[in-house]
């Protein structure tokens, strides 16, 4: 009895099995993939206002600002960032994404109370415009990129937590 050009049961089962349930695995890790990418790109923005408020370098508007009402914000600073995590609150009807809270703690031990507001505002709009650069999504958004938008989520982001 000859066998050639048969395949097996076993075979079309296994195919029939198995590639549907691999698509699904990555539809699932396209979608985490695409937070973990966005989350990178907050990371270096968080970093990066954080340097910019430690080097306090600022425009000249924010700098005259600063004089009167931060004096502090002026000079050299050390601002570190501690912990940036994330809240989902679902699928937002408004956007028809889904929200993306960033959550960022940062530290400086120098800042007044006065001060910490100011620059928490500067490490959130760093971490919103690294996210729009990442997705090229600048243009759907404001100046001060609030909200940021990838492909699927809406970022917004809460205060800096400072500890």
């Amino acid at each position: 009895m000859e066998v050639q050009g048969q395949i097996t049961v076993e075979f079309v089962l296994l195919v029939g099995i198995v590639f549907p349930v691999v698509l699904g695995i990555c539809v699932y890790i396209g979608d985490d993939t695409e937070l973990s990418q966005a989350m990178a790109a907050a990371r270096c923005g968080a970093m990066e206002g954080s340097n910019i408020d430690s080097f306090a370098i600022y425009p000249k508007d924010s700098f005259d600002n600063n004089i009167d009402k931060h004096p502090r914000l002026n000079n050299p600073s050390s601002v570190k960032i501690i912990n940036i995590d994330y809240k989902n609150f679902g699928y937002n009807a408004t956007y028809n994404k889904t929200r993306i809270q960033l959550r960022i703690t940062a530290s400086c031990p120098t800042f007044h109370e006065s001060d910490k507001n100011p620059s928490g505002d500067r490490i959130n709009f760093y971490a919103r415009k690294r996210i729009s650069e990442l997705y090229g999504t600048s243009s759907q958004t404001n100046s001060a990129f609030n909200p940021a938008y990838s492909n699927r989520y809406v970022f917004t982001t809460a205060d800096v937590k400072w500890i």
